[in-house]
């Protein structure tokens, strides 16, 4: 059976749920519209809110659309309409990333083993100290098998590679912060005045950590401004890599699908989450981030996950301004 026509409030509740994603800096860089039949949806990325210095290849730009791409996936099922999923189904327009053929009902009710639609709006970064008590094995089989599902391989670290990943991290946050104009491109996303629809603002930044163990990134530049003062942060944080075979970018868009899946499941099962990403930043602190021991790959991200208060909310752009449906008519794919 072939559904009707997506309503002006599907594609805004589609368009929200996408919105809602992870991205760097939260430049939130992606737009939608419908496809010319109105049962589908188009994914492209904008451009004009790359962060180029610090992701010139638009790597990081790639998984936040991938996230944005899973969050349509949800909300799709929640609409009762099975998610088609073409990438880069147009050669000559390489801002098209994805097209969500919607046109078929929904063949299962809960396809990702539970109804995560709900966690979308419940999930954060929290840049806040976790505390000192360790994740279940069932828990952390959950979402390594969830990543599995999507492509990507989600690898919980050991205390070696912990305090290895820790340093590479270390290295290139010192790095960036010795970079005028990376630190510029960075502090350009900082929103200190409210209202905001982008961007950092400053209850979200977080505090650095006491006894810098963790080196979270700090936005302002060293000494470090971000928050009034720090905080003791856990001793030997949780961290997992997210690693895929290659490393171009479908291999992106699979690994922002499998960073949001595995997020909304660990938001479900009561664990907060942020990206260490300042490693993946620098060609040769990403290199050292793979374990030779698992074989090849490429590490995406870093995740650290654990038990704590729940990160400050961020701001999103309105509907209005990534939604197009005014172009439906006039569009082909």
């Amino acid at each position: 059976m072939t559904m009707q026509a997506l309503t002006p409030d599907e594609l805004r509740l589609l368009a929200e749920a996408g919105g809602a994603a992870p991205s760097l800096h939260n430049s939130q860089p992606w737009l939608f519209r419908p496809t010319p039949d109105a049962r589908g949806l188009c994914l492209s990325s904008d451009p004009r809110r790359a962060v180029p210095l610090t992701d010139p290849d638009g790597r990081a730009l790639h998984i936040s659309l991938g996230a944005a791409l899973f969050n349509l996936r949800l909300a799709a099922v929640h609409l009762g309409r099975e998610p088609d999923v073409h990438l880069f189904p147009d050669g000559d327009d390489p801002h098209l990333v994805a097209l969500l053929d919607l046109s078929e009902p929904a063949a299962v009710p809960h396809p990702y083993g539970r109804d995560l639609y709900p966690a979308i709006t419940q999930r954060r970064s929290s840049r806040q100290p976790f505390a000192n008590r360790d994740i279940p094995e069932t828990v952390l089989g959950e979402l390594m098998a969830a990543a599995l599902d999507e492509g990507v391989v989600l690898s919980p670290l050991e205390e070696d590679g912990v305090r290895r990943v820790l340093s590479l991290t270390a290295q290139a946050e010192q790095r960036t912060d010795t970079d005028l104009a990376r630190m510029a491109e960075t502090r350009s996303w900082l929103r200190p005045e409210q209202p905001a629809t982008d961007g950092i603002p400053q209850a979200a930044l977080g505090p650095q950590d006491h006894e810098a163990h963790v080196p979270m990134r700090s936005y302002t530049g060293r000494p470090s401004t971000d928050a009034t003062r720090s905080q003791r942060f856990e001793a030997l944080p949780q961290l997992a890599t997210l690693t895929t075979h290659a490393d171009l970018p479908a291999d992106w868009l699979r690994a922002g699908q499998a960073l949001e899946r595995v997020w909304l499941l660990a938001t479900v099962r009561g664990l907060r989450a942020s990206v260490l990403h300042q490693a993946v930043e620098w060609p040769d602190t990403r290199w050292g981030l793979r374990d030779p021991a698992e074989g090849p790959g490429h590490v995406q991200l870093v995740l650290r996950l654990g038990y704590g208060p729940p990160g400050s909310p961020t701001p999103r752009r309105p509907v209005s301004e990534t939604l197009d449906l005014g172009i439906r008519q006039n569009t082909t794919v």
